[in-house]
């Protein structure tokens, strides 16, 4: 297996690993939060799933087009996320969307050995678009962990969290 496969195959199990939470969240699941000001399940899981067009939009608009709704513009004119107002069950297309475009963007990429456009000097993954992939991963993880632990705040009980950790036999595959 290529290294890109392999992070492929990683960023793919990553996308299930978000499905998994998502189906064992209960519609009351998604307005849980720490009761000190922090962010709720359901803003946690927006972020996660407006990452993926934010980095787009700024590297590569012309992938995150399909993530964008051309007749809704923000304050700066530019076309809003397609889920910017959606229900919180509809996050799980709306991350799935996102993937496709990520892949489809960091194959285009690799393909050209264009790098990703950078134009705020942020530094775009320099040395590999692929890069962009593995952040997402971090990222993912690090918001799910926050996930976890407001399910925890919330009265889900050791059994249940025990259940919803079943998503690590995803990587042990």
């Amino acid at each position: 297996m290529s290294d890109l496969d392999f992070l492929l195959e990683s960023f793919r199990r990553n996308a299930r690993v978000n499905q998994a939470v998502l189906a064992a969240l209960t519609p009351e699941d998604f307005a849980l939060s720490d009761g000190r000001g922090g962010w709720t399940v359901e803003r946690h899981l927006r972020h996660m799933a407006g990452f993926r067009v934010g980095w787009l939009w700024n590297m590569t608009p012309e992938h995150a087009r399909p993530l964008l709704d051309e007749t809704r513009r923000d304050a700066d004119g530019d076309p809003q996320w397609r889920w910017q107002d959606s229900p919180p069950a509809d996050l799980g297309e709306a991350l799935t969307a996102g993937d496709e475009a990520a892949v489809r963007a960091v194959q285009a990429h690799l393909a050209s050995g264009e790098p990703f456009a950078d134009p705020w000097n942020e530094g775009t993954y320099r040395s590999s678009p692929a890069h962009f992939l593995m952040h997402t991963i971090v990222h993912d993880s690090h918001h799910r962990g926050q996930i976890m632990a407001l399910l925890r705040l919330g009265g889900r009980s050791k059994e249940q969290r025990d259940a919803l950790e079943e998503h690590w036999a995803i990587w042990r595959e």
